[in-house]
């Protein structure tokens, strides 16, 4: 993972610790890609219960390698967004969706284009899976839970207005990555 990806699991962790501590909780990663997030999650915290969702059955199958090679039990779904989940709830949804615009990827590192372009892909603005996973997740959320985005570093007020305009969260905010970009957005269900 990237050291924003990173940033994001800690900040992760740290909100389990300040309100479940103890407690065994349900985690679902909307478009896990690798894995690293949920995998890392399951590693560092044995009471986070983990479901991981992806479109592409080629990044589940490294997904479910790497989940292998650390000896973590995560339940990895295949399909579109949240669609593999729809029965579910979760006391938090964590999400690294694409968020790069469209006609911003060919000007991405050559190390960066190398990945998958639905890895990248974010819509003409880059905020299109944010729409949609704020605008579902609240079917997917026990009461007192977690919205977590990684985001662009130019993102930030964008995404804090697509969360505060579905009117279902509250306590919205954002943390800063070690290079002072604005990177994690986490929100509390109301």
């Amino acid at each position: 993972p990237r050291p924003e990806t990173e940033e994001l699991v800690e900040n992760i962790l740290f909100l389990y610790d300040d309100y479940f501590k103890g407690k065994d909780i349900d985690v679902v990663d909307i478009g896990t890609g690798s894995g690293c997030i949920s995998v890392t999650l399951a590693a560092e915290e044995p009471h986070m219960h983990l479901k991981a969702t992806d479109i592409s059955g080629r990044a589940l199958n490294v997904a479910r390698s790497n989940a292998k090679k650390m000896n973590v039990n995560i339940d990895f779904k295949e399909g579109n967004m949240l669609e593999p989940v729809m029965n579910d709830k979760f006391d938090i949804l964590v999400s690294n969706p694409p968020y790069i615009r469209k006609d911003e990827i060919k000007k991405l590192s050559e190390e960066v284009q190398k990945e998958p372009k639905i890895a990248l892909d974010g819509g003409e603005d880059g905020l299109d899976f944010y729409r949609i996973i704020a605008e579902q997740a609240i079917n997917y959320l026990k009461t007192g839970s977690f919205l977590c985005f990684e985001i662009g570093y130019n993102q930030k007020n964008d995404v804090i207005k697509i969360i505060e305009d579905e009117q279902n969260y509250k306590n919205t905010y954002c943390k800063k990555d070690l290079y002072g970009n604005d990177r994690i957005i986490i929100s509390k269900v109301n």
